[in-house]
């Protein structure tokens, strides 16, 4: 993607996101697979329960994509397990060798800890962008993350799980961004 439009993209969202004063970083992520790294930064705010995170995904062939995501978090329950859940936006721009692009997706994300088994948490993820809210060569886009993760110390994870990126493009086909299975580290702050 022309650095113009991302930065445009990124500079239309920013002032919405209206967060109180961010006074801490909640978390910073790594995740690798064969093809693909992503690194990714959670911040949170002390006055509410808005988490702002940024990342970065490079994927072999001069894939570059980056996100940017504002979500309501809370605590509740699914079942009898104790959960967390967050309900929001992700914004994903791209930059590949024949197409550039993004999209806004609406949705969400929710781990569900196992009482049952200290340390042992399950993840998924899920936004989908429709047409009005792509942009450039995408029609639409899907992003889905699923992992297991487990906590080794209070301040670190580790994970494994599957990630899906596909965008519809403008000309009819769809594109497959990044695709696979990962392993991860997640470090709290």
């Amino acid at each position: 993607m022309k650095v113009s439009k991302l930065l445009l993209a990124i500079t239309s969202i920013i002032p919405l996101m209206s967060l109180p004063t961010i006074t801490q970083a909640s978390d910073a992520t790594i995740r690798l697979s064969d093809d693909s790294v992503h690194g990714q930064v959670n911040l949170s705010s002390n006055a509410s329960n808005i988490d702002f995170g940024a990342g970065y995904m490079y994927h072999e062939g001069s894939r570059h994509i980056i996100n940017i995501d504002l979500h309501a978090k809370g605590q509740t329950a699914v079942g009898n397990l104790p959960a967390t859940v967050g309900i929001g936006a992700q914004l994903t721009g791209y930059d590949t060798n024949d197409y550039d692009g993004g999209a806004i997706g609406l949705g969400g994300f929710a781990r569900l800890n196992v009482p049952e088994v200290p340390g042992l948490s399950f993840e998924g993820a899920l936004h989908y962008a429709p047409s009005i809210l792509s942009f450039t060569d995408s029609e639409a886009m899907t992003r889905i993350r699923i992992q297991a993760n487990y906590r080794l110390i209070q301040t670190a994870d580790v994970f494994a799980g599957y990630h899906y990126l596909n965008t519809d493009l403008d000309s009819g086909s769809d594109f497959t961004l990044d695709e696979g299975l990962f392993i991860g580290m997640k470090l709290m702050f």
